[in-house]
């Protein structure tokens, strides 16, 4: 995957509808084996392209969920959602950023525009691995509050791993 400059400072970061072109960029980032250790939660072979564009397809499909791409400097840099989780009763919020844009702000400044100006519901639900310190504090400075603990198989890690479940009021 290219690396990206930008500034990190000063970079211009957009939220808009996904486009069909996303996708594979969506795809290219998938396909990082840390960022599917750290997510832990992902698909079961993120290097089948059919599987990840049908699962694509379902989601733009689904009129319940919201998607956008998060957009810095032009360029496609991740994706932030909210769906329907059963299991927690509510709507649980999801991110995945690409690497050349982990450590930068970019997830929690797109997860505060996210929650600010594109999906106000409350309360929103989310979760992330014991282990995933980056995803617990962009939950954390957005509002977050842990809840509860649980456990679950990680795909990426092909174990059952802990987790903790996150509130927003």
């Amino acid at each position: 995957m290219e690396r990206v400059l930008f500034d990190s400072e000063t970079y211009d970061l957009q939220l808009r509808d996904v486009v069909e072109s996303d996708l594979p960029i969506f795809f290219e980032n998938q396909l990082d084996a840390d960022a599917n250790h750290m997510a832990a939660f992902t698909a079961k072979d993120p290097t089948n392209r059919e599987a990840f564009m049908a699962h694509w397809q379902r989601i733009l499909g689904d009129e319940s969920g919201v998607i956008q791409t998060i957009v810095v400097d032009g360029q496609v840099a991740g994706n932030v959602s909210i769906y329907r989780d059963e299991e927690l009763d509510g709507p649980e919020v999801s991110y995945w950023i690409g690497r050349p844009y982990w450590g930068k702000g970019v997830a929690t400044r797109a997860l505060s525009e996210f929650l600010a100006h594109v999906v106000k519901t409350r309360p929103l639900y989310a979760r992330a691995a014991k282990d995933n310190i980056g995803s617990l504090r962009v939950l954390d400075k957005c509002g977050f509050s842990r809840i509860g603990e649980g456990k679950g198989f990680a795909n990426a890690r092909g174990a059952e791993i802990e987790e903790f479940l996150l509130k927003l009021e």
